[in-house]
C-alpha cells in the first residue's frame, strides 16, 4: 500500500530555487520530482541569457546543490566573478538539473493542484489526502501525479505587468502589441538593435529594469542618430529615484542607477513624471500615450514596459492559500517585503513559517513567494528552500534556524545588471549623501536587465 511518505515532493519549476529545493530534498533522503514547463532547465533564465547579473558567483550557487554536483566533476566558478544568464545556466543550473537526472521532467506544464478527491471546500480528512498535480505534457496529453507536498518555484517571469497604472492593460494596449515589449531587449543582437536604432522609444517603469533599458538605449544613440528615449514615471523624481549609488551594498546595482541618471543628464532620454497611462493610440505605425489627466505625449515608435511582474495563481485555485491582498505574497511574509513600508531594501530573515499556508504542505518559494514585491535575491530563495525542505522532513529545529543577511540597496530600489565590474566605479553617494559621480554611458554598462534571479522567476535577473 502506497503511503504519503512513498510519494515524491513535487517541485514546480526547474529554475534556481526549484533545483535548489530538489538538491536539499535529495540531501535529506526525500524523493523530489521537478516539473518544468520548458524543454530545458531554467527556461526563463535563458530568456535573458545576454544579461550580466549584479550578484557574484559566490551568491548564486546553493550549498546543497554544490554537494550534489561535486561527484560529477563540476568545478565551482570563481566566486568574485559576475556571470551572465547564459553563464549561470550553462555552468550551474543545467549541470545541476543533469545531476538530478530523471528527478526533473521537462515539457510538463502544471495546470492544476488540489487534494486527491477534495476540492477547496471540503474539510473531511483533507490533510490525510495526498496532493494531486495535473500536468499537460509537451505532446498535449494530460497526466495526474500524486505528491506528499508541493513546492511552487515557478516564479513570475511569464506574467509581466501591463502599461495601465490601474494594473489593467491600457485601452489600445493589446491592439498595439506589435510595437510593445515587456522585456529588456537584447540590443547587442543586430536584428533587435535595428528595431530601436534611430527610433523614439518610451520606457515605462521606475526600477532597475528601466535603468538598464535607458542605459542600453543611450549606448545605441551614440552610434545611431535619432535614437531617443522618453522615460515615463508614475511618480516624480527625488533623491532616491536613481538608487543608492555607492551606498548600495551591491556595487553593480548602485552603478546601474547612475547610468540611468547619466542617460537623462546627457540628453539621451527625457523624463516625464507623474504620468499614468490610460490609453495607447495607434496612428500611422506610431503610438501616442494618453494619461489619466488627459496629457498626450509626442508619438513614439516603440514602447518598453517594465512595470513589474506578478504571480500566476490560476493553477493553485483549489488550494487554501493565505495571500496578502495587495502583494499576493504569503500573508506572514508580506509585511517583511512590502515596498510601501520598507525604504532601504532590507528583508528580514524568513523561512517555512512565513511561507506556510492553511493548506499544510504547500509552499510558494523563490520569486513566486514575493508576489508583486521587487528586490528578490537568489540567496533569499536558497535559504527559503533550505528551511522549507527541513520542515517537510520534520526537522523543525533546522527549519526554524533561519540566518540570512541580505545586502541593502541604500534606498528603495530594485535589481539590475551591468557589463564590466571594473568600470562601475562611483564616489560617495546615495539618499543620505552628496550626489554621486556619474558613470559614463557606454563605459561598461550597456547590457539589458530582466527582473529577478529566480525568473524560471519567473522572476528578475540580477539579484
Amino acid at each position: 500500500m502506497t503511503t504519503a511518505a512513498d510519494l515524491p515532493v513535487v517541485v514546480i519549476g526547474a529554475g534556481p530555487a526549484g533545483l535548489a529545493a530538489a538538491a536539499h530534498l535529495v540531501e535529506r533522503g526525500i524523493e523530489p520530482l521537478v516539473l518544468e514547463a520548458g524543454p530545458t532547465a531554467a527556461t526563463a533564465v535563458r530568456g535573458w541569457s545576454h544579461v550580466r547579473l549584479f550578484s557574484t558567483w559566490s551568491e548564486l550557487t546553493d550549498p546543497a546543490a554544490e554537494k550534489l554536483l561535486a561527484p560529477t566533476g563540476w568545478a565551482k566558478p570563481e566566486g568574485g566573478a559576475y556571470p551572465t544568464g547564459a553563464d549561470w545556466t550553462g555552468q550551474y543550473l543545467q549541470p545541476l538539473a543533469d545531476a538530478l537526472g530523471d528527478k526533473v521532467r521537462y515539457g510538463a506544464t502544471v495546470t492544476g493542484v488540489s487534494r486527491l478527491g477534495r476540492d477547496r471546500t471540503v474539510d473531511a480528512d483533507r490533510e490525510q489526502q495526498p496532493f494531486t498535480i495535473r500536468i499537460k505534457r509537451a505532446d498535449g496529453a494530460e497526466e495526474r501525479i500524486l505528491g506528499r507536498a508541493v513546492i511552487d518555484a515557478s516564479g513570475t517571469w511569464s506574467t509581466p505587468s501591463p502599461i495601465g497604472a490601474d494594473g489593467l492593460p491600457a485601452l489600445g494596449e493589446h491592439a498595439a502589441s506589435a510595437r510593445i515589449s515587456y522585456r529588456i531587449p537584447d540590443l547587442k543582437d543586430p536584428a533587435v538593435r535595428a528595431r530601436y536604432a534611430g527610433k523614439r522609444t518610451a520606457v515605462i517603469g521606475s526600477g532597475a529594469s528601466a535603468f538598464t533599458a535607458l542605459a542600453a538605449l543611450a549606448d545605441v544613440a551614440k552610434d545611431a542618430p535619432g535614437t531617443h528615449s522618453v522615460w515615463i514615471l508614475r511618480r516624480g523624481i527625488s533623491g532616491s529615484t536613481f538608487g543608492g549609488g555607492s551606498a548600495d551594498q551591491l556595487p553593480a546595482r548602485g552603478a546601474l542607477g547612475l547610468a540611468a541618471k547619466a542617460a537623462v543628464d546627457h540628453g539621451y532620454a527625457d523624463a516625464v513624471t507623474g504620468f499614468r497611462t490610460e490609453v495607447v493610440e495607434t496612428l500611422d505605425d506610431r503610438l501616442t500615450l494618453v494619461g489619466e489627466d488627459g496629457r498626450r505625449l509626442d508619438p513614439v515608435d516603440e514602447v518598453i514596459v517594465l512595470t513589474g511582474l506578478r504571480p500566476d495563481l490560476s493553477f493553485l485555485s483549489e488550494l487554501r492559500l493565505d495571500l496578502d491582498e495587495r502583494l499576493q505574497a504569503p500573508v506572514e511574509l508580506a509585511p517583511l517585503i512590502d515596498p510601501n513600508q520598507h525604504s532601504c531594501g532590507t528583508v528580514y530573515p524568513h523561512g517555512h513559517r512565513e511561507l506556510s499556508h492553511p493548506e499544510q504542505g504547500v509552499y510558494l518559494v523563490g520569486m513566486k513567494s514575493y508576489g508583486r514585491a521587487p528586490t528578490f535575491l537568489a540567496m533569499t530563495g536558497y535559504e527559503q528552500v533550505r528551511s522549507v525542505t527541513a520542515a517537510i522532513a520534520g526537522d523543525t529545529e533546522s527549519a526554524d534556524r533561519v540566518e540570512l543577511t541580505l545586502p541593502e540597496t541604500g534606498v528603495c530600489g530594485g535589481a539590475g545588471l551591468f557589463d564590466d565590474p571594473a568600470a562601475a566605479q562611483v564616489d560617495e553617494g546615495g539618499c543620505c549623501a552628496p550626489d554621486p559621480a556619474l558613470v559614463q554611458i557606454g563605459a561598461g554598462i550597456s547590457v539589458p536587465v530582466a527582473a529577478s534571479e529566480d525568473t524560471a522567476s519567473g522572476g528578475c535577473c540580477g539579484s
